[in-house]
């Protein structure tokens, strides 16, 4: 575990309007690696009473922001891709893990698998990141 990537994470954490909003908690941490979760609101239900994708896309998202800038440096996303695999319902509580499947100088390649409480897989995401230049924190 990398108390370097825990301290990055409650950095962003602090400044992410987006995952407080939708009740998102980060679980776990450490370089390259990331779970967070979600338990889907009535709100978030689309016309056919379940998630919407976008609040499944914006879960997976926030684990991959936090796995690719767990190391410190800048990172934002460069493409993404989801495919859905079931619904998710009211009162699910979905966890989003991401890994890191190649990191680069300035590109990197992540897997993110989003399961339900009952460990079936809801959606399977791959992100591409590019890092900025900078650091998370801000600091030098």
């Amino acid at each position: 575990m990398s108390h370097n990537a825990w301290h990055n994470a409650r950095t962003m954490y602090e400044n992410d309007a987006c995952a407080q909003a939708l009740g998102i908690d980060i679980v776990e941490m450490d370089e390259g690696y990331a779970v967070v979760t979600m338990i889907i609101t009535p709100q978030m239900l689309n016309g056919h009473k379940t998630c919407h994708g976008g609040q499944l896309f914006s879960l997976a998202d926030t684990a991959f922001a936090y796995a690719c800038n767990s190391q410190g440096l800048a990172a934002v996303a460069s493409a993404c891709t989801i495919d859905f695999l079931r619904p998710g319902f009211a009162g699910d509580k979905l966890t989003a893990s991401a890994r890191v499947k190649h990191q680069g100088k300035l590109t990197g390649v992540y897997d993110i698998e989003i399961t339900n409480q009952q460990q079936k897989t809801v959606a399977l995401f791959r992100g591409k990141s590019h890092r900025t230049g900078g650091s998370v924190t801000g600091e030098a």
